[in-house]
C-alpha cells in the first residue's frame, strides 16, 4: 500500500499535463548545486534533481513520512544515485545544514502549512545568500473540485504577500501550468 501511495504521487508529478519538463527547465538547476525538495512524496522531482546536480551536488528529500523517504532512497539506489539525503521534517527544523542550499523546491505543499509566514522566514537560514525558493501551488479549482472542497490550494497573491512579509523578493512567475501557479523568490 505504501508503495502504491508513492507511485501515485510520482505518476501525478510526471503526467505530461503537469509539465514536469518545463518545470525543470524553468528552475535551471546546475551541476554541483544543492536543492531541498520539501514534500518530496514519491521522489519524482528529487530523483530528477539528483541526476542534474551530479556527484558534487546534493538533494535533500524532505518529507514527514519515513515510508515515502524509504521509497525515494530505494529508487535512488536502483538508479545508481547516491547524492540524495533523506530528511524527516519536524515542526522546528529540516535537519539541513544552514546556508547550504541554492534552491528550496515546494510543490503542492504550502496549503498544508499552518503558519506559512513563520515557516518561510525560518527557511532563510538554509539558503545561501543568493538562494531561491520555488513555490508551485494549486489554484482553487472548479466549483466542486477536490482542491476547492478540501482547501488544497493557496491563492498566488497570498503566497506572494506572505513571502514578502517573510523577507523575500519576488523574482519570476511562470504561467504554463494548467492547475497551479509557479513563482520564484529570493532572499533580500
Amino acid at each position: 500500500m505504501k508503495k502504491l501511495f508513492a507511485e501515485m504521487f510520482n505518476r501525478k508529478a510526471s503526467d505530461p499535463k503537469n509539465k514536469p519538463d518545463q518545470i525543470m527547465e524553468a528552475i535551471s538547476l546546475k551541476p554541483g548545486q544543492n536543492i531541498a525538495d520539501i514534500g518530496s512524496g514519491g521522489g519524482y522531482f528529487s530523483l530528477r534533481f539528483a541526476k542534474i546536480v551530479g556527484e558534487k551536488g546534493k538533494v535533500y528529500a524532505v518529507d514527514t513520512n519515513s515510508n515515502l523517504l524509504n521509497y525515494v532512497m530505494n529508487s535512488a539506489k536502483s538508479m545508481g544515485l547516491d547524492n540524495i539525503i533523506p530528511t524527516i521534517a519536524s515542526n522546528d527544523s529540516l535537519g539541513i545544514p544552514e546556508k547550504c542550499l541554492d534552491f528550496i523546491f515546494m510543490r503542492n505543499v504550502t496549503h498544508h502549512l499552518k503558519n506559512r509566514t513563520k515557516y518561510f522566514k525560518d527557511l532563510q537560514k538554509y539558503l545561501k545568500p543568493e538562494g531561491k525558493i520555488i513555490v508551485i501551488e494549486y489554484d482553487r479549482g472548479k466549483y466542486l473540485s477536490f482542491l476547492r472542497i478540501f482547501g488544497h490550494y493557496v491563492f498566488k497573491e497570498i503566497i506572494q504577500q506572505e513571502m514578502k512579509e517573510s523577507g523575500y523578493i519576488f523574482k519570476k512567475e511562470f504561467d504554463f501550468l494548467p492547475d497551479q501557479h509557479f513563482t520564484i523568490f529570493s532572499k533580500q
